[in-house]
Formats: C-alpha cells, sequence, structure tokens
C-alpha cells in the first residue's frame, strides 16, 4: 500500500476519496454525544481499540503488509502523540459542537507551521505567515473567551491540533518507512493505554471524562461499532487519497469535514454553531488551505 515515485496519480480520484473519507469520519465522530451519555471517553478508548485493533491484524494479514515497526521508538511516539491529539478532541465532543472541537484539531497545520520555522529553523514566505494569522484570528472567534457562552472545554482541542502536528511532523521525519498500518494500530493501542490508566486514575462524576465504569454498554453499542468500522474506513480512504494524489492538494479537501460533521450533528442531534463561530472556522479553514497550498512542490 506504499506509494512509490512511479505511481500514477490521479487527482480527481484522490480528491473524491478523502471527500469520501471526511463525510464518513465527520458523520460518525457526531455519534460522541450519544456515546458520552453512557460511558467515559476513557472506557470509551478502550472498547473501540478492542473491536479496532482485530481487523487491523486481519485486514494486514489479507493484504500482506507489516504490522513490525521499523523504528518502535519513533512509531511508539508518534503513536503517542497521535492517540492523545484524539483523546483531547473526543474529550472535547462531550462538551462543545463537533465544529468548534474540529476547529480546534485543525489547528494543526498552523501548528506543523510554527514548529517548522521555531524548532527546525525553516524559513517561510509572506502567505504562510499570512495565513498563521489568519489561523489566529479564526482560533480567537470561535472561543470568543470574553462571551457569556465560553467553556473552558473549548480550548482543549487546541492542546490537540499541536499534539496532532508534532505527532505529524515526526510522521514525516522518523516514519517515512513505516508501513501504514503499524502506525495505525500504534495509535489504537496507545489510546487504550491512555484509556486504562484514565478509567483507573479519573475521578467519578457525570460527564464524559468522568463517569465510572460500566458493562451497560448496549444502550450506545452500535454506535461504538459504526465508530470503529467507518474511522477504520475513513482511515482507508485517506490513506489512498494521498497515495494517488498530491499531498497539498489532497490536503485542501480534507477541510470539507467542516461541512459533513457540524450539518450531520444538526440534523441528527440538533446542535448548532453562532455565526462569529462559522467565521472562525472558516478563516481556519482558510489558513490551512493556504499553508497546504503554498507547501505545495
Amino acid at each position: 500500500m506504499n506509494a512509490t515515485a512511479d505511481t500514477p496519480l490521479r487527482p480527481r480520484q484522490a480528491a473524491l476519496a478523502m471527500v469520501g473519507a471526511m463525510a464518513l469520519v465527520g458523520a460518525v465522530d457526531t455519534t460522541v454525544v450519544e456515546i458520552a451519555k453512557v460511558v467515559s471517553v476513557w472506557q470509551f478508548f478502550v472498547v473501540r481499540t478492542a473491536l479496532a485493533a482485530p481487523m487491523i491484524c486481519l485486514i494486514a494479514w489479507v493484504i500482506g503488509m507489516s504490522l513490525r515497526p521499523v523504528s518502535w521508538r519513533a512509531v511508539m511516539l508518534r503513536s503517542a502523540l497521535i492517540a492523545a491529539a484524539m483523546v483531547l478532541y473526543f474529550g472535547a465532543l462531550g462538551f462543545v459542537p463537533i465544529a468548534q472541537a474540529l476547529a480546534g484539531l485543525f489547528t494543526a497545520p498552523i501548528f506543523i507551521l510554527l514548529i517548522t520555522v521555531f524548532v527546525q529553523g525553516k524559513r517561510i514566505g509572506i502567505w504562510r505567515i499570512l495565513a498563521v494569522g489568519i489561523g489566529f484570528l479564526g482560533v480567537v472567534l470561535v472561543l470568543d473567551p470574553g462571551s457569556d457562552g465560553f467553556h473552558p472545554a473549548m480550548a482543549i482541542p487546541l492542546l490537540g491540533g499541536l499534539l496532532y502536528a508534532s505527532g505529524s511532523v515526526i510522521t514525516r521525519t522518523l516514519c517515512a518507512q513505516e508501513t501504514t498500518l503499524s502506525m495505525l494500530l500504534g495509535m489504537f493501542l496507545w489510546q487504550a493505554i491512555f484509556g486504562l490508566i484514565g478509567m483507573a486514575v479519573a475521578p467519578v462524576g457525570d460527564d464524559f471524562i468522568t463517569r465510572p465504569v460500566t458493562w451497560d454498554l448496549w444502550p450506545v453499542a452500535h454506535w461504538i461499532v459504526a465508530q470503529a468500522v467507518l474511522s477504520l474506513m475513513g482511515v482507508g480512504l485517506i490513506i489512498w487519497a494521498y497515495q494517488n494524489g498530491e499531498a497539498s492538494h489532497v490536503t485542501v479537501f480534507e477541510y470539507t469535514i467542516f461541512i459533513f460533521g457540524p450539518l450531520v450533528a444538526y440534523l441528527a442531534f440538533g446542535q448548532t454553531v453562532g455565526p462569529m463561530a462559522l467565521l472562525g472556522i472558516a478563516l481556519i479553514a482558510a489558513a490551512g488551505t493556504i499553508i497546504a497550498l503554498r507547501s505545495g512542490p
């Protein structure tokens, strides 16, 4: 499943694959609203990994892809960062609308750019500097810290975006020779590890972070199964898209998740987002698109 320099590009099919992936992921992530009513985010990750990990192993066996990392240290570090980002993102979904949680997570391209400048010492042009400013303004509009509707949980996905960006930088620099499924399995296993730790140490309460462990999962079992299956399908489409299209162009279509996620959340669960937050989300998406296009070959 690893693309080579000789692989012919299929830009239209790659774009459609990415849009399909965002439709699946954006839709299935809205189900966390229902899952959060029964289980904690920690138990959710443990149960989802128990379902997803065997499927990854089966897929690897069928297609003959190795799950053994070339560098265990690099894969474990990358997987831990991405898994932590997902814990923060999903944890926030129990408190804030999906549009705002996505906005925080999708600040990752901005953080990647900042990491390349301040950590790796690379220089960037005026367009990408402008993109950082646009993205920062978008974040301020989404959070609106001075308003009555501000909730501290709104800031959690921003930290998720930073961790996701750090994991992405490691993916590019240290994990170029790793198979996709080995990194995917590592991410799910780390989510389970974080879940087990959270189940052991989190205080007991009545929200998505502190809800006690329960084995009466039947009311949300179908949502958790959907999460495991559809998220794997979505990741598969993302992989195929990046293998068959230019990364800088395919990345732009990731922002269609801002259409599918909030739309399904509104139609299925009545979630709404204010006009200023919508403007902020649009600015964050615009910033990410500028960065993607100006980072291309």
